[in-house]
């Protein structure tokens, strides 16, 4: 399965990435290529994002499921394709290393079925772990963005 992990130790406390990724609505826009998303109930939802696979633009609906939200260290999730036959799953976890710097590890995998499945998987190999380090950046910059204004007062 094409996938990809990233790593980053962070300035933040793990209780603050916790309020973060423990919460979609915080996050998916965060995903490259987001159009939307809708909250379907607690642990599930649908998101519609555009893709690009090498050459190939396609606009992509999934509903991602949270198989296990572990407080304060990990939220999983798996990812079914709506509208194409893909699937996949995902995580984020949080370990401390002081009381105000935590490691953080995002982590992506997806792979392509059918009959266009081995021409887009050797691509996924490529993509996915772009991917997953531009999210995970995006997750910890966005926080840290937050907490700066939270700061400031604003």
């Amino acid at each position: 399965m094409p996938g990809g992990s990233f790593s980053k130790d962070v300035d933040l406390p793990i209780e603050t990435i916790w309020d973060f990724v423990s919460d979609m609505n915080k996050w998916a826009p965060l995903v490259p290529g987001y159009i939307e998303h809708k909250i379907l109930n607690e642990r599930q939802s649908t998101w519609k994002f555009k893709g690009d696979v090498g050459k190939i633009q396609k606009t992509v609906n999934m509903r991602i499921d949270i198989t296990e939200w572990k407080k304060p260290t990990t939220v999983k999730f798996t990812l079914t394709g709506i509208s194409e036959k893909i699937s996949g799953d995902g995580y984020f976890e949080a370990k401390s290393i002081t009381e105000y710097q935590t490691k953080m590890t995002g982590n992506l995998e997806v792979t392509a079925r059918g009959m266009m499945g081995p021409v887009i998987n050797p691509v996924l190999k490529t993509v996915i772990p772009k991917t997953a380090k531009r999210l995970t950046e995006s997750v910890i910059d966005t926080m840290l963005e937050n907490q700066r204004v939270a700061a400031r007062g604003y």
